[in-house]
């Protein structure tokens, strides 16, 4: 029948059987050779039905996001999601609208957990896989759980709080809509993690409905009646901008300290606020999107998968922030990368699909079907092409989104290394500083037979190594605002004579390179709160870079005026210099960064000045154009919150910086403060023991101290507390870094001890922290002397604690005069004391009470007795029996009742003739004298 139709529809050509045959065959076979003409088994479909509580806000936004990105790699994934706005009830209606529509799997996450449990567990038990996103039902009847733990967030929340706030402090919380899940998670586990710490306490809870106009419209009163709440912990980072800017409104935000929860990117997500300073810390609680998705696909395709799915949380705050800003901006790269890929993917899909259809329209024709054939082959060639590309680019990118968790991770742990590596290595530097600026300031102070050129060379010396304690000082100051263990004192001072002491000591290097250095004060007095030792090493840190930077005939310029708008005051240092390379601006106030221009200097400076200026809650900006020099921007409050004043005036403080040798004469360090000598004059036989070890710094100290006193050493603590319980030293130096018992440990058990709690400790140390000096007070140092030290200082300071314990010993004396004999036990000097009276009083009657009897009840030996009392009274124990007898006996003659004699005997003196020469002896009238006298008076 094909013939003679062919036949009739071109009658001027005859076909012959054998003709159409191969037409016939040559179409069957182009048919069999065209790519998807073949029908191949489609891709399972599933349909996926996705009840959200809420689509309202930013973090389910972020939650919608990671769905659809990654649901972008299932084409044949059929997603549909019903917003239930917060109300359980729609939410529950919306659940059974799914179950009519047909679906293969459930992602719910609940608004409330109780109301919507029933509902899932329906959907459950009719054998539809149910996955739980972020909130959790009350009951276990569930395929799959994708969420962070709200636990953990809340524990993770309050350790960070106590290590923020130092273990003390009142704290506020800020949670979420009561009843929700997460809300009384978070609450739960930041509870316990306070629970740890008896110094926080939690004075207030504020609920919300997750919004910030809750936080607007509730907190403002809880703060004016909490007004001294150190630390916020609020549920989110919506809350937690809520109450940043009720303490803003409230003057508090400068002192409050706020944690929110999120930690998402963004122009208003969580880390940008952290990078703003708006917060402190935020914790990352993933939205989870993404594993949910790829979690229900696992169940879908039959595929091993895991049935708590619990993501991982950690704190965001000024240390990483930036780092994991980057890391979002990266990831958000790529995925619009993988977009425009798959867009392009799509358009060759819909191209492949046309030519297929017009290939099917004109299979009759042989020839256009031999051309679109060709070209659909092609066609199919690029897309598998792009296919697997497409594959192998998300292979990449999740190993790459792997890798860059493992680098973070990776790059925090170097980070705190480097840091305890420079802490530790700038402590180290001070023993050798100790043994190098000791010996030179001595010399240069009493070398009066050096000549010229041997002066010059210890100038040099102290110059050197007073610019290498400058760079110690640099790190420790680095480590410092790095850990947030800088305070700030600020006192209120005049801002421009402050600058202009710190300009007049780069006059003489301005002038022998000819640089023009001009001052201009928009005023004379422009009175300011600010912390001299912050504030000195900023500018004079600018200062030294304009100087490094500037050329000869040269000008720096430092202009100071008020901005009344800001009440902040602005001082901007300009210079003549090259200027800042474009490639070097975006760096130069990162740590140990050196431009390509040039590598003068650490790289620290410009870094410290910016700590230093933020810790000061003021700003350092910059502006540069390369030939032209550079400007630099100060600009500070001029107030302060009131934790970081102090009543105490702004005193001018030496800059504890040194100049560098190509900008003229050194600066002096600060190395110890300047004490007035010490009036008294200390006997050779005072017995001096040194504590330290290092063997050069023993040896160095012992060369000192030995033209003035007795000296003893000790290399460790162990041994340093024997010979001190064993020779009773007369002053102690000691070290805080000791092998095994520590410099801290060895004062405290001193001081514990009755036997040596009289002896003056001094304790050298390279940590000069003041927290650290103020733990070494605690413990009972008299004197905290940080290395380098002055040998001269510290010959004087130690002259001056025996001038003060001499004191101390005639006080205890004339305690020991009046009516009563007993001292009141109030430090351990005292109850020694005490605990002596205590024991000659109850064996007054003995005449044969001997100094070992007492040393025995004591439970010491005669030698260590006899110099616990020399050392505390400056007199031997017979004579202070003797004492305690004479005193009570003076009680006992006012009772007319006893004779003389009775109270001779009763005293444990021998006879009545010596008690009556010893009584008189003491107070100049005899026993019949003062009782005569005394009863006469009554």
């Amino acid at each position: 029948m094909a013939a003679p139709l062919f036949a009739r529809l071109h009658p001027s050509r005859r076909l012959w059987p054998g003709r159409w045959l191969a037409v016939a065959w040559l179409l069957t076979l182009l048919a069999g050779a065209l790519p998807g003409c073949t029908p191949s088994a489609p891709p399972p479909r599933y349909r996926i039905g996705f009840s959200q509580c809420t689509n309202g806000d930013a973090w389910r936004q972020a939650m919608l996001a990671g769905m659809k990105k990654e649901l972008s790699f299932y084409p044949e994934v059929s997603f549909r999601i019903k917003d239930a706005k917060y109300n359980s009830a729609l939410q529950e209606q919306q659940i059974k609208e799914f179950l009519r529509e047909g679906i293969d799997l459930l992602i719910v996450s609940a608004n409330e957990a109780e109301p919507v449990t029933p509902i899932v567990e329906e959907v459950y038990n009719r054998g539809i896989p149910v996955v739980i996103l972020d909130r959790r039902t009350t009951s276990k009847l569930y395929t799959a759980y994708v969420g962070g733990n709200n636990v953990e967030v809340g524990q993770q929340a309050g350790y960070y709080a106590a290590g923020l706030l130092r273990q003390r402090g009142r704290v506020l919380e800020v949670r979420g809509a009561p009843g929700s899940s997460p809300a009384v998670d978070r609450h739960r586990g930041f509870a316990q993690a306070l629970a740890a710490y008896p110094g926080l306490r939690l004075v207030a809870e504020v609920n919300s409905n997750w919004e910030r106009p809750s936080v607007l419209e509730r907190l403002p009163q809880v703060l004016r009646q909490h007004p001294d709440v150190d630390l916020i912990f609020a549920h989110n980072d919506r809350l937690a901008l809520g109450a940043y800017q009720v303490c803003k409104q409230l003057g508090l935000e400068r002192r409050v300290k706020i944690i929110g929860v999120d930690g998402l990117p963004g122009v208003r997500g969580g880390i940008q606020l952290v990078q703003d300073g708006v917060i402190t810390a935020t914790l990352l609680y993933s939205p989870g999107g993404e594993e949910a998705v790829r979690t229900a696909m696992k169940i879908l395709r039959k595929q091993p998968f895991a049935k708590e799915n619990i993501l991982s949380t950690m704190v965001i705050d000024s240390t990483n922030a930036l780092t994991m800003k980057l890391q979002t901006e990266q990831l958000g790269a790529q995925q619009q990368d993988i977009q425009r890929q798959q867009e392009l993917l799509r358009a060759q899909r819909a191209t492949y699909s046309s030519q297929q259809n017009v290939l099917y329209v004109l299979a009759a024709a042989l020839l256009g079907a031999a051309v679109l054939g060709s070209l659909a082959w092609r066609a199919f060639r690029v897309n598998r092409r792009i296919n697997r590309q497409l594959e192998g680019q998300n292979q990449e990118i999740l190993a790459q989104r792997n890798q860059i968790m493992d680098l973070a991770e990776q790059a925090r742990v170097a980070t705190e290394a480097k840091l305890r590596f420079f802490t530790n290595f700038s402590h180290e530097l001070r023993t050798p500083l100790t043994l190098i600026l000791g010996p030179v300031e001595e010399l240069l102070t009493n070398g009066q037979d050096l000549s010229a050129a041997q002066r010059h060379d210890l100038t040099l010396v102290r110059r050197n190594t007073h610019r290498l304690l400058q760079l110690v000082n640099q790190l420790m100051d680095f480590r410092k605002i790095d850990v947030g263990k800088m305070p700030v004192r600020a006192a209120q001072g005049n801002l421009v004579a402050f600058v202009r002491d710190i300009m007049d000591v780069f006059e003489r290097p301005a002038r022998q390179r000819g640089i023009t250095l001009r001052f201009l004060p928009a005023e004379p007095v422009i009175s300011v709160w600010f912390d001299v030792n912050i504030v000195d090493k900023v500018f004079f840190n600018l200062l030294s870079n304009a100087f490094k930077f500037t050329p000869d005939r040269g000008q720096i310029t430092v202009s100071i005026q008020r901005v009344p708008t800001d009440k902040t005051v602005r001082v901007s240092v300009e210079d003549t210099g090259p200027g800042i390379a474009e490639q070097d601006q975006a760096h130069i106030f990162e740590w140990f960064y050196q431009g390509h221009q040039s590598a003068k200097g650490s790289g620290m400076g410009l870094a410290l000045a910016q700590g230093l200026t933020r810790l000061h809650q003021g700003q350092l900006t910059f502006s540069s154009q390369p030939g032209q020099g550079s400007t630099f921007v100060v600009t500070l409050p001029e107030e302060l919150p009131a934790a970081l004043t102090t009543t105490a005036p702004a005193a001018p403080t030496p800059t504890a910086f040194a100049l560098d040798e190509d900008l003229g004469a050194p600066r002096p360090a600060l190395l110890v403060e300047e004490a007035a000598p010490a009036p008294a004059v200390t006997s050779s036989e005072s017995l001096v023991l040194v504590i330290e070890d290092n063997p050069d710094v023993s040896a160095f100290l012992q060369q000192k101290l030995r033209p003035h006193f007795q000296v003893s050493a000790a290399l460790d603590g162990e041994n340093g507390l024997r010979l001190a319980a064993e020779a009773i030293p007369d002053l102690i130096v000691c070290d805080v870094m000791l092998p095994g018992i520590s410099g801290l440990e060895v004062v405290r058990q001193l001081k514990q001890d009755w036997r040596t709690s009289h002896i003056p400790v001094v304790m050298l140390t390279a940590r000069n922290a003041p927290e650290q000096q103020v733990e070494g007070v605690q413990q009972g140092a008299d004197l905290y002397l940080t290395k380098p030290f002055n040998p001269t200082f510290l010959l004087e300071s130690l002259r001056t604690l025996l001038a003060n314990r001499d004191r101390q010993r005639e006080h205890f004396r004339r305690e020991l005069s009046v009516d009563t004999a007993t001292v009141a036990p109030q430090r351990v000097d005292q109850k020694f004391l005490a605990d002596l009276t205590a024991i000659v009083e109850a064996n007054l009657s003995r005449a044969e009470l001997s100094v070992e009897d007492v040393a025995r009840s004591l439970g010491i030996s005669r030698v260590q007795l006899y110099r616990k009392v020399k050392a505390v009274l400056g007199t031997g124990v017979t004579d202070f029996i003797q004492g305690i007898r004479l005193t009570k006996a003076r009680q006992l003659l006012l009772d007319e009742e006893l004779t003389i004699a009775e109270v001779a005997y009763q005293l444990g003196f021998s006879s009545p003739s010596y008690f009556s020469t010893s009584f008189k002896a003491r107070y100049q009238v005899s026993p019949s004298e003062f009782r005569a006298l005394h009863t006469t008076a009554g």
